[in-house]
């Protein structure tokens, strides 16, 4: 025991040292018992020994009640104005809390104290011209003690005591022992911060160097701006995030949301005037709010904010462009965003920002690159394998009037008919290089179904073969090649959904006048007696509306066989 006792002096007497000179002349000058000077002694250490703010709160509140010998206890944040932002009690259980109801915000005897930071003793409550009274199913109480916790000159909170155990009221001892301790929760609190500080500084360089490599790496949009909500809302321990980015004309659409009834934002476009989001987006600055879902700034799309209570918008601004507003909302009851919590995250959204930015610069330049290898691609085509092919067939016309056998002049002219067709594929590639982005996907017919077999392959789980021919790109008119994509992607996802397949033949030819799409496959074929051909309808309906036809058979392979054929120019 002995040895025990010396060694938690020790530890106290090294932790003294450490303490600010305003500390230690208030714990010398408290005059108490040894016992009660020995419990003050450990509740200072105590409270000085967390580094998590939260769990440095909720020890200061306890180790108050203890010192001071008192039935109930709380801690209030203040916010901004005369508000609380967060209420910690002691000694009230679960089942009290409830039927209390809404914790305080900052009212009556506890205003008194907010609006004016000094220490304040009451014998009687009841009695003070600020008190009204308690709420319904509220514990009685009658003394009180209230002392402001100060952190480096400003009011962070105050410690609130109730009911002094034994029916004794407070004295002058007691408000110097509480005055004591919030002092050293000012230097506990203030620890607790830098600490909370420095570590989530190097969680947000992490998140930011993660969203950079992600973005430098080629990930698509969707995936980085979920990457943003979903580290921004775990570094602040937000109940819900959003990412809104503009829209047409003066709106935002709300492209990720996650937590809380996310999917009561997911997919909203919202006015700028009228939303939270909006109004973040207007001032180029973060907005804060204590109470989100009765915010006056809120005033268009659906109810959403049910239950959620502080919340924060911070702008993503690079130079003169917004990218888009994050915002972050917690739970009612929760604490509110602070100054702390707010600059980092707004250094986080430039620097996402700024990231999209410079990954949208790249892959323009490698666009530009891209269309410049395009082109210089069209022109050796058409400088040299043209001009060659071109002469080489004048050069069979010349012959074909020294042949004698007709066997051979036919073989020549044909041939010389193959050149040309060569050439009109030829040109009809150099359109497609050279030609601009145009109509709904800016893709020519070629790419687009290149694409489509591509996506059909993940659901396949094999790579259809592919064949193509004639001057798809230029002969083709826009509505034909729509409905070719369409068919396409329709027949191939009942082959992937029906057939059982393990092979896929697909052709696209272009000539005589018509679009030739055929697909067959090496799967179980059409059952005699299958039940709805509702999707095999809709494609013949595409083609006779087109004035063409579509024909449904056995393939080569013991498949099935869909050749849907529709004329160039319509009858």
């Amino acid at each position: 025991m002995g040895d025990k006792g010396s060694d938690h002096c020790g530890e106290a007497h090294r932790w003294l040292g450490t303490l600010p000179g305003d500390l230690q002349e208030r714990l010398d000058a408290v005059k108490r018992g040894p016992a009660e000077a020995a419990l003050l002694l450990d509740a200072v250490m105590s409270v000085g020994r967390g580094l998590d703010l939260p769990q440095v709160l909720q020890r200061i509140i306890e180790a108050a009640v203890v010192v001071a010998d008192a039935e109930y206890g709380a801690l209030g944040v203040v916010g901004e104005g005369t508000r609380l932002t967060q209420f910690l009690p002691v000694g009230v259980t679960g089942e009290q809390r409830e039927a209390i109801g809404p914790l305080p915000e900052g009212h009556g005897i506890l205003g008194e104290l907010i609006r004016h930071p000094e220490p304040l003793r009451l014998t009687e409550i009841s009695e003070h011209p600020s008190s009204y009274g308690f709420p319904p199913n509220h514990p009685p109480m009658h003394s009180f003690l209230g002392v402001p916790i100060r952190v480096r000159d400003k009011v962070f909170g105050n410690l609130y005591l109730t009911q002094k155990r034994r029916g004794r009221a407070f004295d002058s001892e007691d408000e110097v022992v509480l005055s004591t301790l919030a002092v050293a929760a000012g230097v506990a609190i203030e620890n607790a911060r830098l600490y909370a500080e420095t570590h989530d500084r190097q969680r947000w360089q992490e998140a930011n160097s993660e969203i950079v490599a992600a973005l430098l790496s080629g990930a698509d949009e969707v995936r980085v701006l979920q990457m943003i909500v979903d580290h921004s809302s775990r570094i602040l321990a937000a109940d819900l995030g959003v990412l809104a980015l503009p829209a047409e004309g003066k709106s935002l659409r709300v492209a990720r949301a996650s937590g809380v009834d996310a999917e009561t934002h997911r997919g909203l476009v919202l006015p700028r005037a009228g939303s939270f989001a909006g109004a973040a987006l207007d001032a180029g600055e973060p907005i804060t709010s204590l109470d989100v879902a009765h915010d006056p700034r809120i005033t268009e799309g659906p109810p959403r904010w049910t239950g959620l209570g502080p919340a924060v918008a911070v702008p993503m601004v690079t130079g003169e462009r917004t990218r888009g507003v994050l915002l972050l909302a917690r739970v009612r009851e929760r604490p509110a965003f602070t100054d702390a919590e707010t600059a980092p995250l707004l250094a986080f959204a430039g620097q996402a920002a700024l990231a999209m930015e410079l990954t949208e610069r790249r892959e323009s330049a490698e666009q530009i690159a891209l269309l410049e290898e395009r082109d210089r691609i069209a022109r050796d085509l058409h400088d040299l394998a043209i001009q060659r092919l071109f002469a080489t067939g004048m050069t069979l016309q010349s012959v074909v009037r020294l042949v004698e056998q007709p066997q051979a002049s036919e073989r020549l002219l044909r041939a010389v008919d193959d050149l040309d067709e060569t050439i009109k594929i030829i040109r009809s590639t150099i359109f497609g290089l050279r030609a601009r982005d145009s109509g709904r996907t800016g893709q020519g017919l070629r790419a687009r179904t290149t694409a489509t077999v591509e996506q059909a392959a993940r659901t396949l789980g094999f790579q259809p073969s592919l064949r193509m021919g004639g001057l798809i790109d230029t002969d083709v008119p826009a509505e034909t090649a729509e409905q070719v994509i369409a068919v396409l992607g329709e027949a191939l996802s009942n082959v992937a959904r029906h057939a059982r397949a393990t092979a896929v033949i697909i052709s696209l030819v272009v000539g005589k006048g018509e679009v030739n799409l055929v697909v067959s496959d090496n799967g179980v074929g059409i059952p005699r007696h299958r039940g709805s051909r509702s999707g095999l309808d809709n494609l013949a309906r595409r083609a006779q509306k087109l004035g063409g036809e579509m024909d449904v058979g056995a393939s080569a392979q013991g498949g099935t066989r869909l050749s849907w054929r529709v004329p160039l120019r319509p009858s």
